[in-house]
């Protein structure tokens, strides 16, 4: 696979995903004593602006460096905080990948686990989160390895952020839920994908519902009409046994992140 995250870190995307993911990982904090934490596609943990990949590509302008520069929904101020972390409050050139922020939000009785398909990716992660506890950082294909890890009780996050180079990375993100949410029932799934066209979100929807039996929250941010299947014209993450009192936060990011297209879009609903 040729993907590297790198080329796209702190983009539009990555804030609502990173938005998402905190208020989810957070709202499951305040109802489990020990939460566990799966991710199927890690990345290398932490991302430098500076790089050759990131400069290349400029998205961060549009996404962390706008976030960090201008007002922003009272929704995304966790996520400003952990960046500023990251970059010891003063400029911006550095990013943290899913890996880092769920990292430094676990509490001692917490555990994450995560996946890397990388060698490369993979050595970064564990040099990039060397020294934090309650991590296992694991080499492999994370679609396969993801679904026997998570608790049959207590809290429990699936993280499913793939690149979508592959046609059937669609099928599998369902699969995976399918089968983790069949070990572990009251489990709660995060699902991140591209919007390109309305054809294919509306299909990736369509065999989550004939696939499981939770609720659905969606949240979605376009920047274009999906009419450009060769073009990301947004993104959506799904949450499948989303925590309550989301829909609104995850509004005003979607609202806001959208704000950076010609013709944006930002909005949140559930299937029931």
């Amino acid at each position: 696979m040729n993907y590297r995250h790198a080329f796209h870190a702190g983009n539009f995307a990555d804030i609502l995903k990173h938005a998402a993911l905190l208020a989810t990982l957070e709202a499951l904090q305040a109802r489990h004593p020990k939460v566990t934490v799966v991710d199927t596609h890690a990345g290398s943990g932490v991302y430098d602006l500076r790089g050759p990949a990131a400069q290349k590509s400029k998205e961060a302008q549009a996404g962390v460096l706008r976030m960090m520069g201008q007002a922003a929904p009272a929704a995304l101020d966790q996520l400003k905080r952990a960046v500023a972390a990251l970059n010891g409050g003063g400029e911006t050139v550095l990013y943290p990948g899913s890996p880092r922020l769920v990292a430094y939000a676990l509490r001692p009785s917490d555990r994450y686990v995560g996946f890397e398909l990388q060698p490369d990716e993979h050595r970064r992660l564990r040099e990039n989160l060397a020294g934090r506890r309650n991590l296992e950082l694991g080499l492999g294909d994370g679609f396969a390895e993801a679904r026997g890890r998570l608790p049959a009780e207590g809290g429990a996050l699936l993280l499913i952020d793939p690149p979508f180079e592959k046609a059937d990375d669609y099928g599998r993100a369902v699969e995976t839920v399918a089968a983790a949410l069949g070990r572990s029932p009251a489990a709660t799934a995060l699902v991140w994908l591209p919007l390109k066209d309305l054809e294919t979100f509306d299909a990736f929807l369509r065999e989550l519902e004939d696939a499981v039996d939770p609720p659905i929250l969606v949240a979605e941010t376009r920047l274009r009409p999906l009419d450009d299947p060769m073009r990301m014209n947004g993104c959506a993450v799904v949450l499948l046994n989303p925590p309550e009192a989301l829909d609104a936060a995850l509004a005003d990011v979607a609202a806001w992140v959208s704000g950076v297209g010609e013709a944006g879009l930002g909005r949140v609903w559930r299937i029931d």
